[in-house]
């Protein structure tokens, strides 16, 4: 049965909208650099990224969150994260095209992540330069906005609140559990982004999303016959 068409759709960031890992294989084995250690391999350090600074900042040096020093190691690594920041990130390929796809619909899209606001603001002004799609971003939920992260569905339901659409109309797109969780205790369609920042011994069937998909061709095949669907109800 053909999805409905989505109120809004919402994106996590790295690793299902964006292909972020690039950035961080410098700053990760610059870190390594200072500290006398040989670098990491990229695929190595990609399974980590949908983790955040502190799992990369363990990655990096080996410590555990509770060593002495690890939030100042993590702090140095957030100091070199943002010389390198959007230099290498991309769209993952065809998402240009859900994005546009959007905006000549009138679906707003919007992100929601678990990156704070100053290294997400700064990708997003970097990348615009070169996707000029990125600017009709409508809304924009980072850490910094709430009480509760995901996977607490708190960040789902404040970016529905203010695109001014109901949770239960939105899609989810994301590619860890965390995000899966989030979507669906906000009773929003999941979409799990088997393309993304995956660990080896990730079983993204186990998830229970509503969808897993492949590529972001994919999620473009899935707007579109929402859309179809729309316009010929007959179809459904």
């Amino acid at each position: 049965m053909p999805l409905n068409k989505p109120a809004a759709l919402l994106f996590d960031l790295d690793g299902t909208l964006m292909d972020t890992a690039m950035d961080f294989f410098p700053t990760v084995n610059q870190l390594r650099r200072e500290h006398d250690l040989p670098p990491l391999a990229d695929e190595t350090i990609r399974e980590q990224v949908s983790n955040g600074g502190r799992a990369l900042t363990r990655l990096a040096l080996n410590m555990e969150f509770d060593q002495a020093g690890f939030e100042g190691k993590r702090d140095r690594l957030l100091e070199i994260y943002c010389q390198h920041v959007g230099h290498a990130s991309v769209l993952f390929p065809d998402m240009e095209s859900v994005l546009v796809s959007c905006n000549q619909h009138q679906i707003p899209w919007g992100i929601v992540t678990n990156k704070p606001r100053l290294y997400t603001e700064l990708l997003l002004k970097r990348l615009a330069k070169k996707i000029p799609v990125l600017s009709s971003c409508g809304v924009l939920i980072c850490p910094d906005d709430v009480k509760n992260t995901k996977p607490d569905p708190e960040p789902l339901f404040l970016a529905a609140d203010k695109l001014k659409v109901k949770a239960t109309d939105c899609w989810y797109v994301g590619d860890h559990i965390r995000d899966i969780d989030a979507g669906k205790a906000a009773e929003m369609t999941t979409f799990a982004a088997a393309f993304g920042y995956l660990e080896q011994d990730d079983k993204i069937e186990h998830w229970q999303a509503h969808h897993i998909i492949g590529g972001s061709h994919q999620l473009n095949q899935l707007l579109i016959s929402s859309l179809n669907s729309e316009l010929n109800p007959d179809l459904n």
